[in-house]
């Protein structure tokens, strides 16, 4: 068979049970339950490190951060001997390693590199940023210039995804018509390069939406569509469990959103489903223009997202964590030429899973630190046991640990050696933590991330001198505010005249 299309298309910040797919029966989403019926839903998927820029580098590489150095939006954190240029310790780019396997490649949408304009080996790479820190980058952006180009009616706007700052959980609506926003703008230029008929390569293609990422602002009419009175509430265990990891509700006050009452909530609920439905309108066009060719069968699209949103679940606004809301993503896959419809599927798997994927799919399978899941699909490889999730820079108070197997899920805190186990097939709301109720269980989890920690030289200050995780007096961090404004334009803080 030949050598079939490929489209990774990826969302930000949108979780795994927002989807109709997925269950839920509030929230709709056509095209993307189209794609469900079009392949397999994996119910267990998993954001290994569940931030923006560390889970980017671990689709772009198929390697985890103690090999990427992400493990956080704050930078890299290397052990002395990692080299310090990207592929020469993770090994070359996704896209570079598909342009070498014959395909002509494009990137499109939300990259978030370091720098900001990584070359990452497409041969088209068109970028739409959520921030412009410098000038320079702003004009770099390819979507910003379509605006000031193409639309400079909108040039007043500060932001053009919506209001940040102290407005990054409000409701809003967006500034621009549903059209000509970044959503609209990514699909568009998706579609274009779909159907490029000039070349005889298949294509690897790459669309990184930046929604339902906040500020959850829907263009009209996406921003009326749901009744806030139609949303449940946030689900919430008790406080100490929920706060149990203290970056919840250090990162609730950094964002300006510690109080956040169930109206309000209930409200950006309502606009959260109404980006999502409108995203889902854009994945609409791209998937009719993949039907639109004659190989549409013989083209495998994977659906997911770099993580979730706590959307005040467990008294909590935002992600890193490894409760499931943040942790779990969606994760949709079709090729309607090899693989089964309308079919679920329990195995456990992670972003790092997509560079196999790929490569799988292309002939010449590098599993790197994922696993092969077209293999395991196929019988050929065998599936996980164990799926883990690190967070925050190792030998520090902010690292973190996650376990899970087929029922159990185990976090370990470095902040005061802390620790939580859930069952989720009984109880997928983690609202019984159960680490004093079954201590061996948690016990023989907590070695098992040892025992992985210990393979990686990356986790060396991970581990205390005995080989265990190494944990330190409990200090809650002070609260302090993030100011996020447009920084291209000289906006770097309120300003009273």
């Amino acid at each position: 068979m030949k050598q079939p299309n490929i489209l990774l298309i990826m969302c930000d910040q949108l979780r795994a049970d927002a989807i109709g797919a997925y269950g839920n029966g509030v929230v709709r989403t056509p095209n993307m339950d189209r794609l469900a019926r079009r392949g397999l839903t994996y119910t267990k998927a998993y954001s290994s490190c569940p931030v923006c820029m560390p889970a980017r580098y671990t689709i772009r590489t198929g390697r985890e951060p103690y090999n990427t150095g992400y493990y956080d939006n704050g930078g890299l954190h290397l052990e002395e001997g990692q080299p310090a240029d990207p592929e020469e310790r993770c090994g070359a780019y996704l896209p570079r390693t598909m342009r070498t396997l014959g395909y002509r490649t494009f990137g499109v949408g939300k990259f978030h590199t370091d720098p900001w304009n990584e070359d990452l080996g497409y041969e088209v790479q068109l970028r739409s940023e959520e921030l412009y820190d410098t000038e320079e980058q702003a004009r770099g952006d390819d979507y910003a210039r379509y605006i000031a180009e193409r639309h400079p009616e909108y040039g007043h706007i500060e932001q053009l995804h919506g209001e940040r700052t102290e407005m990054y959980y409000m409701p809003q609506t967006s500034p621009l018509p549903a059209e000509i926003t970044v959503e609209a703008w990514a699909a568009d230029r998706a579609v274009e390069l779909i159907g490029e008929t000039d070349d005889d390569r298949p294509y690897f293609g790459f669309v990184s939406f930046i929604g339902p990422h906040p500020p959850l602002a829907p263009p009209v009419p996406f921003n009326r569509m749901y009744n806030p009175d139609a949303m449940p509430n946030p689900v919430r265990g008790e406080l100490a469990v929920d706060h149990m990891d203290e970056q919840l509700p250090w990162m609730n006050y950094l964002i300006w959103a510690e109080d956040i009452d169930d109206p309000r909530a209930r409200a950006l609920k309502a606009r959260y489903y109404g980006e999502i439905t409108y995203i889902d309108e854009c994945l609409g066009k791209i998937l009719d223009a993949v039907d639109r060719r004659p190989d549409a069968d013989n083209t495998l699209i994977v659906f997911f997202s770099d993580h979730g949103d706590h959307m005040g679940d467990h008294h909590a606004w935002q992600k890193e964590s490894f409760f499931e809301a943040a942790a779990r993503v969606p994760f949709l896959l079709s090729w309607p030429a090899r693989l089964p419809e309308g079919e679920r599927r329990e195995e456990l798997v992670s972003l790092t899973d997509l560079f196999a994927i790929a490569t799988h799919a292309a002939g010449r399978t590098e599993t790197r630190d994922g696993i092969d899941v077209l293999g395991a699909e196929a019988g050929s490889a065998e599936p996980r046991t164990h799926l883990f999730g690190w967070y925050g820079k190792p030998g520090t108070p902010t690292f973190k640990v996650m376990v899970r197997d087929p029922n159990f899920k185990y976090i370990f805190m470095a902040n005061g050696g802390r620790e939580q186990l859930f069952h989720i097939g009984d109880d997928p709301d983690e609202l019984r933590e159960l680490s004093g109720k079954l201590p061996p269980i948690a016990a023989a989890m907590r070695n098992i991330a040892a025992e992985e920690a210990r393979r990686h030289p990356g986790l060396a200050r991970a581990l205390s001198e005995d080989g265990g995780l190494r944990s330190f007096p409990f200090a809650a961090r002070p609260y302090s505010r993030i100011r996020q404004f447009n920084l291209a334009r000289g906006v770097a803080d309120f300003q009273v005249n």
